[in-house]
């Protein structure tokens, strides 16, 4: 959510932001917010001015008593009383207006910030840099599911059974390898000096709006039925949330913490041949990189939060690239954004692992993050960037792994959380549960 101030001084400023996103449809919600604006400060002065005015007459009520100025002191009431009734008018008045700003304000995309390129969507996204050089071995390359289906090591149909299409079940090594992941990358980010968090799974509806927005809910969020609660995305929900309606002290910043979580995503809209298997699923586990800092220092987060999944990735030797989102690909909370993708040597092209997220003061003004500082208090900066999502990564790591025979290499940063193997090889007898 932006700053209204933006909107009262600069309307054209944020109007060319929209056009930049493609967003031509919420135009018409600045001319609205200004025109409710105007009538809501109207109102609001005017009962400022009501409430004054009672307060002198009240208290000259007093004196007319107390000189038996009888009929002086009736009149008075009476402007009182008038007062009161126009005062509880105006006061629902302000509150339907506030009301009504807030709903518009909520869909206002977020200024996104000066060095984005301009693009209706993510076929417009521009690459930034490659690391790691892609190769394609001389063998053909499975689909991903049938590589792990070898190793014995996924089972799509149980799942499908037991909870239908978007779930599996992982087993033997390869579930022992996705655990690895996961501890690796958490050991990872406390040796780069972040504080490691297990958070809530699920949060109130109040985080909710605060840290997304609507579009994105909508899409994504499973809902408890019958409670105030929803299944988190990603732990970003539940970390940013963490320090709703806090005042930080400016000593205490930046907040850099990594957060381990099971993620619930409903994927409205997913399809395609290359969302089969665990490229979209509906059930997933994440580590994550979330930053609170103050504004001046949110610029320099961004860049190392990404550095951070890319040292990830090439300390496994899988190789990456960098992918700045264009205007139209942003969600409307975010100031600028950049993907991390991982080659795939089967498709002969890169694919999405990862995203790093600058959201500016959006969720800090939505969750009334503030930050106290010597001349006054100002809302916090928040960033995210996922360090890895295993299922996901799960299919650059076989691919970048595999061997002509079927068997899986283990890079050696993994070694030590998988018991000291090396590799992980195809079962000469296929087991039955």
């Amino acid at each position: 959510m932006i700053d209204i101030n933006l909107i009262r001084e600069n309307p054209e400023l944020v109007k060319e932001n929209i056009k930049k996103k493609f967003q031509d449809e919420k135009l018409v919600l600045v001319d609205e917010v200004q025109s409710m604006d105007t009538e809501y400060r109207a109102a609001k002065t005017r009962g400022d001015n009501l409430r004054g005015e009672r307060n002198k007459i009240s208290k000259q009520i007093g004196l007319y008593m107390r000189d038996k100025n009888i009929e002086a002191a009736e009149q008075a009431k009476q402007f009182v009383k008038d007062m009161d009734e126009e005062l509880e008018s105006l006061e629902v008045k302000e509150a339907k207006l506030a009301e009504e700003i807030k709903n518009r304000m909520m869909v206002i995309p977020n200024i996104i910030d000066s060095s984005v390129p301009i693009g209706k969507d993510d076929s417009e996204n521009v690459e930034i840099q490659k690391y790691g050089e892609p190769f394609v071995p001389s063998f053909e390359i499975p689909y991903h599911t049938d590589i792990l289906e070898k190793l014995a090591g996924i089972d799509i149909d149980s799942a499908g059974r037991t909870s239908g299409n978007g779930f599996y079940y992982l087993q033997g090594d390869i579930a022992r390898l996705h655990s690895s992941i996961l501890s690796y990358a958490r050991d990872f980010m406390i040796n780069r000096g972040f504080t490691y968090f297990i958070p809530p799974f699920m949060i109130h509806s109040s985080v909710v709006t605060g840290v997304m927005s609507f579009a994105e809910m909508q899409n994504m969020m499973y809902k408890i039925e019958g409670e105030d609660l929803y299944l988190i995305g990603t732990s970003e929900h539940s970390m940013i949330g963490r320090f709703m309606g806090q005042i930080l002290k400016e000593e205490d910043l930046p907040y850099a913490l990594t957060s381990y979580s099971p993620c619930f995503r409903k994927e409205v809209g997913a399809h395609g041949i290359e969302e089969r298997g665990l490229y979209r699923v509906h059930q997933f586990e994440k580590q994550e990189m979330v930053v609170v800092c103050k504004p001046e220092e949110s610029k320099d987060w961004y860049d190392k939060l990404w550095q951070n999944s890319v040292d990830f990735f090439r300390s496994l030797d899988i190789p990456v690239r960098t992918l700045e989102c264009c205007s139209g690909d942003l969600a409307d909370l975010k100031v600028k954004s950049c993907d991390v993708e991982a080659w795939s040597p089967r498709q002969k092209k890169y694919f999405e692992v990862g995203s790093c997220s600058n959201l500016g003061d959006a969720q800090a003004r939505r969750l009334g993050i503030r930050i106290k500082g010597e001349k006054g208090n100002y809302f916090a900066h928040t960033l995210n960037n996922t360090v890895v999502a295993p299922p996901r990564m799960l299919i650059a790591f076989v691919e970048n792994n595999l061997n002509e025979d079927g068997s899986l290499n283990i890079p050696e940063p993994l070694r030590p959380y998988m018991g000291g193997q090396e590799k992980i090889v195809p079962p000469t007898k296929k087991k039955s549960f």
